[in-house]
């Protein structure tokens, strides 16, 4: 896998507005608007003075003092991956928290949680698949950040794809344990068959977007940046058979950011801190997705304008103010059993799990709590 470090940017640009994608909840967050999201706090906040100067409210603020500390961070190569880490570090909502944060690329969450198992890492953000292994005790979540729209299954019509029902014995590249695979899997049991009815062709997310243009594979499921990789090379031979819209009203599909319980357990405050920034970074990116993904290509090394193509394959508006009305209400608890139901009705789980052994809404919590 290749990875690459990114240290934190010391920036003294301009405060962006708070942080931030059961019970009795709603099942899916609010659209993303391209409005600026106002919080509490901002609509509290004095006009500032017309010579540009601090308020006197900001003069008398007390400034928070943390004991500096440096985290290695995994991410994937794309949006709804790497986009609130690197707000976070663009925005200087970090350096706020006294972090300083090495961002390190990696192909897909099973990877990301087994360098963490390894000490390589220490935290990782992680798409919807590799949740599974949380529920079974290999990482436990700490801070919600967005919900998926950015994988799909794909096929090639020149091979003789047009639907689901035509992968029945087609080779179907796919990343065990991802987000993608789930997709896969949803859309064969609509057609009441399953990967035995597949040849499945093992890949990372790389390998997949080379074996589709060269026709090594017939299909596959992949996520962004990916897909549009894909459907630039071969045009109109591109044919979408799945994506997570189409399950979008049978289950929400949460990206995380991720540790391990050890980890968790002697580092209580680092993660707070962290999830604050977090937090601060999901308000700036619900209103600036297009600067956003500028960020973001340029630390994935992707084309910007491929990368803002793929701005509607998330959705963006958990917000601060979103968040912590829904941690009340029971809305995000309800988002990962939703999500579990997914693996075990197909079969990834075995057996419920309460939720409350791998999620620690505390950490949320007390990170939107402080930053308001």
């Amino acid at each position: 896998m290749r990875k690459t470090m990114s240290l934190v940017l010391v920036s003294t640009m301009m405060a962006a507005m708070l942080a931030g994608c059961g019970g009795g909840g709603s099942s899916a967050a609010p659209e993303t608007t391209a409005a600026p999201t106002t919080t509490a706090a901002e609509a509290a906040k004095p006009e500032a003075p017309a010579d540009g100067g601090e308020t006197e409210a900001e003069a008398e603020a007390p400034t928070e003092n943390f004991e500096p500390a440096t985290l290695r961070v995994a991410y994937m190569p794309n949006m709804g991956s790497a986009s609130l880490a690197v707000t976070a570090r663009e925005k200087g909502y970090f350096e706020e928290m006294g972090l300083t944060v090495e961002l390190v690329e990696f192909q897909g969450g099973p990877a990301e949680i087994a360098a963490m198992a390894s000490g390589d890492i220490d935290i990782s953000q992680i798409g919807h698949g590799a949740h599974a292994l949380c529920a079974e005790g290999e990482a436990v979540i700490f801070q919600i950040d967005c919900t998926s729209l950015a994988d799909a299954v794909m096929g090639n019509k020149d091979k003789g794809v047009n639907s689901i029902a035509d992968l029945k014995g087609k080779k179907v590249a796919a990343t065990s344990g991802t987000s993608a695979e789930i997709i896969l899997n949803l859309a064969l049991q609509q057609e009441g068959m399953t990967v035995d009815d597949l040849e499945l062709v093992e890949m990372d997310a790389n390998g997949i977007v080379t074996a589709m243009i060269s026709g090594n594979v017939d299909a596959c499921a992949t996520w962004s940046p990916g897909t549009m990789t894909i459907e630039d090379a071969l045009g109109d031979k591109t044919v979408w058979l799945a994506t997570n819209q189409d399950y979008v009203n049978q289950v929400t599909f949460p990206s995380s950011f991720i540790t391990t319980q050890k980890f968790a357990d002697s580092n209580h405050d680092l993660l707070v801190r962290f999830s604050r920034a977090l937090q601060k970074a999901a308000d700036y990116r619900n209103s600036n997705i297009e600067e956003v993904a500028g960020w973001v290509a340029k630390q994935c090394e992707v084309d910007a304008d491929t990368m803002k193509a793929t701005v509607g394959e998330g959705n963006w508006s958990i917000t601060s103010d979103f968040l912590g009305k829904s941690l009340e209400d029971g809305t995000i608890k309800t988002y990962y059993e939703n999500q579990q139901q997914v693996f075990i009705d197909g079969g990834r789980l075995t057996e419920k799990v309460d939720v409350n052994n791998y999620v620690l809404f505390d950490v949320m919590k007390e990170a939107n709590e402080a930053n308001k």
